[in-house]
This record gives structure tokens, sequence and C-alpha cells, in this order.
């Protein structure tokens, strides 16, 4: 590349840096952590030809996508960023089912303070959270206090980025 120095691929394999190099643009000299994780991962032969294989205006994300899926390797080196993904959608489940709870909870209390005044809720059939109003099951959620404890738990869970999601 000249006078310039070279990119963050040439230097870690100890290569002549040329202007046409395929790695310059998305690998600076920069940013040397950047390509010797992905190097790490997936070698630079495959790096060559995924980038190859891609037209140009898509290589930058691919690049970014390389990155992020070699940390989640480093990290998790069976499941990589899929097993964050999964842990991610488990949390929502977990935090949909807390908030029917909940709402089911409220449900029960409005009843216990006006039991005259009982809406007449609109069910969609795709709707989990309404499966317990529909088979009138209110009565059997008055459990606030234990379901507190329950709750607290699952956020004491360890999250796949190292850190307890609530301390």
């Amino acid at each position: 590349m000249g006078g310039h120095s070279p990119c963050a691929s040439c230097k870690l394999l100890r290569r002549r840096c040329t202007k046409d190099c395929p790695f310059a643009p998305y690998f600076p000299a920069d940013d040397p952590h950047k390509f010797a994780i992905v190097h790490k991962v997936f070698g630079a032969s495959n790096i060559s030809k995924m980038l190859q294989e891609l037209p140009v205006h898509q290589r930058a994300d691919a690049v970014s996508s390389l990155v992020y899926e070699a940390n989640a390797r480093v990290r998790d080196p069976v499941y990589g960023c899929v097993g964050a993904i999964s842990y991610l959608q488990n949390q929502v489940s977990e935090l949909q089912m807390q908030l029917a709870v909940a709402q089911a909870e409220i449900f029960c209390i409005q009843m216990q303070q006006d039991p005259m005044a009982m809406p007449t809720p609109q069910f969609d059939d795709d709707d989990e959270g309404s499966f317990l109003l529909q088979h009138n099951l209110p009565q059997y959620l008055n459990f606030a206090s234990s379901s507190s404890n329950v709750i607290q738990e699952s956020f004491k869970k360890e999250s796949p980025f190292g850190r307890d999601m609530v301390s």
C-alpha cells in the first residue's frame, strides 16, 4: 500500500500488504484484534474465500457478522451466537410468563375489590396470556408472595455475556 502501514491481516500474517489486498478495507491497521479473533476462529483462507464470493457492497456486513460470530465462539465454543440467541429467547419467554402471571394477579385483586364489576374480556385464540382468564383460573393464581420469589430467582441466572442479570 505504498508508504502506508499494512492492514491488520497482513501484519498478523506477516505479508506484504498490496494495494489490492482483499482484507485492507475491512481490517484496518488500527484495529488488529478484529482480524486476530476472526482469523483464530475461521482462518485467513476461509475469510478470503467468503469475502470473494460476496458482492462488494455486502462484504462490510459479512465482516461485521464474522467478527460477532468469532467473539461469540470464543466465549462459547460449542454454540457461539446461537447460544446467546437461545438464551435471549428463553428470557423473553420467561418474562412473558411473568407478565401473564402479574396480569392475572392484578385481575384477581380487582375482582376482590369490586366483584360485581366483572369485565367481559375479548379473547384472542392466539393470546397465551388470556388462557388463564378464559379457563377461570384466576382463583388459582392468588399467590403473590411466592411468585415474587420465583421472579427474583429467574433474574439471578447468569447471562451468556458473563454477568448476572440482577445483582
